[in-house]
């Protein structure tokens, strides 16, 4: 990769890649800052929702709001006069010939080399890390693998969800990055430490599993799309606590039974405060529970 352009003058054209939600924020910021951003790099459309309606990706669409050239063909960037590449959330690898291009540098959302990976953020919380961050980092061929100019810790609230998490982290992301753009990256410290893998989760990550502690189980529901059954029918839930045993529970009972709306874990109590039944909106835990009325012997997740 070419090395990055110093001194810090010397970058004014920026080639953005990036997708998600979270990618927009610093597209924005770059903007606003009087960068000049020649192309925006993002992944093809995609058909979502029942009726399969062609969706772009958030950034493509802010990036059009901008009045930004964008692509879906990563090589389109080789072709691009700019100074630097930033890469955020973007979906993909980078490799040649964007890699010998222009130099890249990455906003990753975790302190590496803890996290590595598609989901640092949902790693994070199932793990019950008490703090984790953003890096600067170069892009090298390998997965999250490069130096790193600039690292930002941030605790992680008990409470917080993955999506609150991720919006702080966003902001002190955008914070570092434009220092580095501003009054330069100097040399990247190599990655130190025993590294983790963020693997991109799965539907059966985001199951609850009521043999758990209701602990680990309160990290699962605040990771995002938490799902357990009932009556053989799948029911998300969106928001938990964790509770004491409730008057009236027998001190052991098994996983998945239900006291009012708060749920015995293998270890514990987890109350559940909003779900949402297949095929049906989001409505509090109680209004649910008065509505399907379950005998003494339904659990969820039976």
């Amino acid at each position: 990769m070419p090395p990055l352009p110093l001194p810090p003058e010397s970058v004014r054209r920026i080639v953005y890649f990036g997708s998600p939600v979270a990618a927009v924020p610093p597209l924005r910021a770059l903007v606003e800052a009087g960068y000049e951003v020649p192309l925006v790099v993002s992944r093809p459309d995609t058909r979502r929702g029942r009726g399969g309606v062609v969706t772009p990706s958030p950034v493509k669409a802010a990036a059009l709001g901008l009045g930004l050239q964008v692509t879906d063909r990563v090589t389109d960037a080789v072709s691009v006069e700019a100074d630097l590449g930033v890469v955020v959330a973007y979906g993909a690898l980078l490799r040649p010939p964007v890699l010998g291009h222009l130099p890249l540098v990455n906003l990753h959302f975790s302190l590496l080399p803890r996290w590595r990976g598609a989901a640092p953020v949902e790693r994070a919380l199932l793990a019950g890390d008490a703090e984790t961050g953003v890096c600067v980092m170069a892009v090298e061929e390998g997965l999250d693998t490069g130096g790193v100019y600039r690292a930002v810790s941030v605790p992680i609230d008990p409470e917080e969800s993955a999506e609150d998490l991720r919006g702080r982290l966003v902001d002190a992301g955008v914070a570092a990055l434009l220092d580095c753009c501003a009054s330069g990256f100097g040399s990247p410290q190599p990655q130190e430490g025993v590294a983790t893998s963020a693997a991109k989760l799965t539907t059966e990550d985001r199951r609850l599993h009521w043999e758990e502690s209701a602990e680990f189980l309160h990290r699962v529901v605040r990771i995002g799309r938490a799902w357990t059954t009932f009556r053989g029918r799948r029911l998300l839930v969106h928001a938990s606590r964790r509770a004491t045993a409730p008057a009236g529970a027998v001190s052991t009972c098994p996983p998945g039974t239900m006291v009012g709306t708060v749920v015995c874990a293998g270890t514990g109590w987890l109350q559940l405060l909003e779900v949402q039944p297949e095929g049906r909106g989001r409505l509090e835990a109680a209004a649910w529970r008065n509505g399907v009325r379950p005998g003494a012997d339904e659990r969820l997740g039976g």
